[in-house]
């Protein structure tokens, strides 16, 4: 095989392609015996994320792990193997009226990815992450076993929640190949309202407003970009004839804003550009929590920083406290940004670094300190993957 897949610019001494779960465990036991770093592959959208690996001797794609396994239409479930897109799955739910609320940013990203990265999007708000549909997995671990944790039905109460530990956990305990989720039903019509305030403090008293009302959005989310605006996007989702009720009473409870609503394909666009647009664009990408009672110092460190970079733009989930920043500029000053970021603990949390050049990284641990749940976590680490050959120290573990 002509090995032409990076791992973040490091080229794997082989690539497998397993056919099956059992192929999979008995990859990793092989693995493990000799000692070789093993870094696994879904869709490749997120190869870049984590540290840069020394080396990477086993690339393992999931590529041929793709099957909807089973589709329990009455319950509002259904087990997909990892390797499967999350496009395919969704269009073959939607045809019995169904979908996994799961959004990305990326065409190819894979079920495996989803649970790995637990990366999610503005739906978020409404449906939880990846981790939070979760309700059985199947995973093979470095001594060659396959294990099943959870169950097929959203009710199961049965045993440990592995499911949770392993998502998040960027491939670095064990390998999905298989999983269960609750499922939703596709909403029956949707319409996003943009307001749009000239102030942060505009912003910030009127995400107050809707917060506090009996609204029930699917989607509430803060951009602040180069163009010095502050942007308050609500997406509500309903029966036709409510959505109109929705969105009259959000305009009624924002002041000091301007609107545009939006809805069919306009509606689409708008939001496959509004989760994209990060990802487009030149610079680094720093991933971060708040309180959502912080989101005014959040604003306020947005703008300071604007005021020494042309290029800066935060999308996030207002309501919720999670967002992404790109910063376009030297590295030095990209360095000092996330330094300032990770130095304000009492607004900003979990300073991660998910999108960097090799230069930056070498300066700077894109993952910073874990305190408590990083020696938890390399507990967990030992236990699971006591060769350490897992994602080749790429990841938080």
């Amino acid at each position: 095989m002509v090995l032409t897949e990076s791992v973040d610019g490091v080229l794997p001494r082989d690539i497998i392609e397993p056919l099956s779960a059992e192929d999979v465990a008995a990859t990793l036991a092989s693995a493990a015996k000799q000692r070789a770093s093993l870094v696994i592959r879904g869709g490749g959208t997120k190869l870049g994320w984590g540290r840069t690996p020394a080396s990477v001797d086993i690339l393992l794609s999931t590529k041929r792990l793709n099957a909807l396994v089973a589709h329990e239409h009455a319950d509002l479930t259904a087990t997909v193997q990892a390797g499967a897109r999350l496009d395919d799955v969704n269009r073959a739910l939607a045809r019995h009226g169904q979908w996994l609320p799961i959004e990305s940013a990326f065409d190819d990203s894979t079920i495996g990815g989803a649970i790995a990265t637990n990366d999610s999007g503005p739906l978020r708000h409404r449906y939880g992450t990846p981790r939070d549909l979760l309700i059985g997995i199947r995973l093979a671990l470095t001594d060659g076993r396959l294990i099943k944790a959870g169950g097929n039905v959203v009710k199961n109460v049965a045993g440990y929640d592995i499911g949770r530990l392993v998502s998040g956990s960027h491939g670095s305990l064990a390998a999905v190949v298989s999983a269960t989720f609750k499922l939703m039903p596709l909403p029956g019509a949707s319409t996003t309202l943009v307001a749009t305030c000239q102030r942060s403090d505009a912003l910030v008293t009127a995400l107050a407003a809707i917060t506090n009302s009996q609204l029930e959005a699917s989607a509430v989310e803060v951009v602040s970009g180069f163009s010095r605006t502050y942007q308050l996007i609500l997406k509500f989702e309903s029966t036709p004839g409510a959505l109109g009720a929705h969105v009259r009473q959000a305009r009624a409870l924002i002041d000091n804003a301007t609107f545009d609503e939006v809805s069919s394909q306009s509606e689409i666009d708008l939001w496959r550009e509004h989760i994209r647009a990060l990802w487009t664009s030149h610079g680094i990408v720093i991933k971060f929590a708040w309180l959502p009672a912080s989101l005014g110092a959040v604003l306020a460190f947005i703008d300071d920083v604007r005021g020494s970079v042309a290029d800066v733009e935060l999308i996030g989930r207002a309501a919720i406290g999670s967002g992404l920043l790109r910063v376009d500029a030297d590295t030095r000053v990209q360095r000092n940004i996330v330094e300032r970021l990770r130095s304000r603990a009492d607004v900003f949390r979990h300073v991660v670094v998910l999108r960097a050049d090799a230069q930056f990284k070498q300066q700077i641990d894109v993952w910073g300190p874990l305190g408590d749940a990083g020696s938890l976590g390399a507990s967990v680490k030992r236990a699971l993957d006591p060769n350490g050959i897992l994602n080749a120290g790429r990841g938080p573990v």
